[in-house]
């Protein structure tokens, strides 16, 4: 949750995201497993993640209403069944259904690649791509050392 306001200490995050949850639309999504929460997906409007809006590395494009999916989570034990598509689906649905007109990730790419756990909590190019995004930009940032991208999907 740091890329919505890195102010927030450690101590302090706990109550900010009860804060968060408590109001609409809400910080993300979840994903079940027979009833058990197995990922979650940070998607909002940009304007909410004050990291973002004063990043060095990933370009604002325009002035669209845009939300992004910044951070994918899919709990052990759960992973390579794919959750990060059913979580990138569910976000996109979360922010057309709440009036977003674009929808932004900034994931890796990983050339056909692995990628560990940590370095994709972003998400990859290709997860991106087969669910409709384009590239927009690349940008300066890394994960893991390899570069990420702007990627976008128009909704209206």
């Amino acid at each position: 949750m740091s890329y919505r306001d890195s102010r927030v200490s450690n101590q302090e995050r706990p109550g900010y995201m009860r804060v968060e949850c408590a109001t609409e639309p809400g910080p993300g999504i979840l994903v079940y497993v027979d009833d058990v929460v197995a990922g979650w997906c940070s998607i909002a409007p940009r304007a909410g993640y004050r990291r973002l809006l004063n990043s060095r590395t990933i370009p604002i494009l325009d002035n669209r209403d845009t939300w992004v999916a910044v951070c994918f989570v899919v709990r052990a034990g759960y992973r390579k069944h794919g959750l990060m598509h059913r979580l990138l689906d569910g976000a996109v649905e979360h922010a057309f259904n709440n009036g977003a007109e674009v929808v932004e990730g900034y994931p890796v790419e990983t050339g056909g690649g692995r990628v560990d756990v940590i370095s994709g909590y972003v998400g990859t190019v290709a997860l991106f791509e087969r669910a409709g995004f384009e590239r927009a930009a690349a940008t300066t940032g890394r994960s893991g050392g390899q570069r990420r991208w702007v990627m976008r999907k128009s909704l209206r």
